[in-house]
Formats: C-alpha cells, sequence, structure tokens
C-alpha cells in the first residue's frame, strides 16, 4: 500500500517501466508525455507514452483494489477519462490503455480483466495491457 505522498513516484516509475515495455513490443521508440491536440476547438492533452511517429498512444494506470479487495470505484473512472481522451485520437491511431497487474485473495480476476468485463463497451478499439513488475505484458484485449 502507498501512501498518498508516494504515488506520483510510484506513478511515474511505472509509466517509464511501461514505456520502455511497449518500446519493446512495438519495436519503436516512444516518448514520454507528448502533448497532442484533441477536441473541437483542439486544445493539447499530454498522453502517457507516445510513439515518435504519434501512430501509438499509451495511457498508464497504476491503480490496485482496495486493501478489502473492493473496487476502486473512483480510480475507473480515471480509466474512462483516458478512454474519452483517446476517442478525440485519429481513428488510424493505435491506443492502449497499460493497467498495472492487480491481483486480490478475494478476487478470481485481475483489475484489468474486471474493468474489460464491466466497462468493456466503452473501449471501442482501444486495446488493454496488463503490465507485471517485471514490465511484461499480458493482452488482455487486443
Amino acid at each position: 500500500m502507498n501512501t498518498n505522498s508516494e504515488n506520483p513516484k510510484v506513478g511515474k516509475t511505472f509509466q517509464e517501466m511501461v514505456c520502455k515495455s511497449v518500446s519493446e513490443y512495438f519495436q519503436t521508440d516512444f516518448d514520454l508525455e507528448v502533448a497532442i491536440p484533441v477536441g473541437y476547438p483542439s486544445k493539447n492533452h499530454k498522453f502517457d507514452c507516445v510513439s515518435d511517429d504519434k501512430k501509438i498512444v499509451v495511457e498508464c494506470k497504476c491503480y490496485t483494489w482496495t486493501d478489502t479487495g473492493n473496487v476502486p470505484s473512483a480510480k475507473l473512472m480515471g480509466m474512462n477519462e483516458a478512454l474519452f481522451y483517446m476517442s478525440y485520437l485519429p481513428e488510424d491511431t493505435t491506443k492502449v490503455l497499460c493497467i498495472k497487474e492487480a491481483v486480490h485473495p478475494k478476487k478470481q480476476e485481475t483489475l484489468a480483466e474486471y474493468y474489460v468485463r464491466i466497462d468493456g463497451h466503452l473501449l471501442r478499439d482501444v486495446k488493454v495491457f496488463e503490465v507485471d513488475e517485471q514490465g511484461r505484458i499480458n493482452v488482455v484485449r487486443g
């Protein structure tokens, strides 16, 4: 469990690891926190990890189940917000939501699997990757 003051550092470390992992997965270079115009009229939004040609956009979510195994509802809204911003990207953009592998002894599925099952109807063309502590990618929805 992280204290709130540790969360930004933990999230940044996860973001950097994901960027390296997707770079290897897609065999292309990525940059951290790239601003891309979205919406009408357009306004820049920083995405977590973007390929050099801006054809692959990744958002990273370093979330876990609550200590008691409950759904972190407010954090799932953060994933929905990421999908909202990605929905404004050009159609030919590969969009990926990378979620930290999160298991709980009371649960039969990971947080990423749960999210895809419950909110999969919102994903449209967004892929969901689950990333473990070593940076290994499991494609939950491809």
